[in-house]
């Protein structure tokens, strides 16, 4: 992925998105032939010259301060994660200028014996381990079976991004699909600025660019999220509909990896379905992944 044009798209995009009266600046009129600010007024809020602004927008990030990320980020009015990920493309171009520095992303493919034990002790909620580029890394037996669909069948490893884009099958399974994809894609998104020289992230984006148009325009948006609380609300094709709320931690003894635990309200028909769903689960041959 070439980071300078990343820097230059994400900053554009954010750009476009607000309006002279949205960051206390006065609208003079007269036609803009680009949505948005423009790149003097962005300058002008985060206290820069335009010319060097300029330069920061065209992707020539190198030497850029924290005070200029923070007077960008104050300009821009970008949230938590957006910063997070401006901050990651500054420093993946500065890298870039010292090649000896670069390192081939290494994903971890399998859970420590400890993490293994603790999740399958979690025998009441399901239970989803994944890495950076949302493969799947590993799940206890609710999970498996809460995401059987995505799982059977699916190329190892299974990857939620292909089933969101590739499968019919998600489109029935994610009741607010729509929202899906835009939350699949803006994580990808912060990925791809964490480890710019992950070969297999960028094949796979290649891949889903080439045979999703839907992904390949979201994508184009460059919007970032995190993915760490929120209501999942799916289909699932034995128990129906289940809204379960999920929790992503970040697992400190293996770096990289997110484990999501799902959980339902208690006393609620969605606590019933799991629950039924695990009675399912215990006498199932539905294989975990690990």
């Amino acid at each position: 992925m070439n980071t300078s044009d990343a820097i230059s798209q994400f900053l554009t995009t954010r750009r476009a998105k607000l309006t002279p009266a949205q960051v206390g600046l006065p609208d003079y009129g007269g036609r803009r032939r680009v949505p948005g600010l423009r790149r003097e007024e962005v300058a002008i809020v985060a206290g820069m010259s335009a010319e060097y602004y300029k330069r920061l927008e065209r992707g020539n990030a190198v030497g850029v301060s924290e005070a200029v990320i923070d007077g960008v980020s104050r300009a821009l009015q970008l949230d938590e994660a957006e910063r997070a990920h401006l901050h990651q493309l500054i420093r993946a171009a500065n890298d870039g200028v010292h090649p000896q520095r670069r390192a081939q992303t290494v994903r971890k493919t399998q859970l420590t014996s400890d993490l293994r034990q603790t999740i399958d002790a979690m025998s009441t909620v399901p239970v989803f381990v994944q890495n950076g580029r949302l493969d799947a890394v590993a799940t206890n037996r609710l999970g498996a079976a809460l995401f059987s669909e995505m799982l059977d069948g699916s190329p190892q490893p299974a990857n939620a991004a292909r089933f969101i884009f590739l499968d019919q099958r998600a489109q029935t399974f994610y009741r607010n699909w729509d929202a899906q994809t835009r939350q699949i894609v803006a994580v990808l998104r912060a990925e791809a600025g964490r480890s710019p020289y992950d070969r297999q992230l960028s094949d796979l984006v290649g891949e889903l660019s080439t045979r999703s148009d839907l992904f390949r325009k979201l994508w184009g948006s460059h919007d970032v999220r995190e993915h760490r609380i929120g209501l999942k609300p799916v289909h699932h094709p034995v128990v129906g509909d289940l809204d379960l709320t999920f929790q992503a931690l970040d697992v400190s003894a293996d770096r990289g990896l997110q484990m999501i635990v799902f959980s339902a309200e208690p006393g609620s028909p969605s606590h019933e379905r799991l629950q039924l769903l695990a009675n399912v689960a215990e006498t199932s041959d539905q294989p975990v992944v690990s």
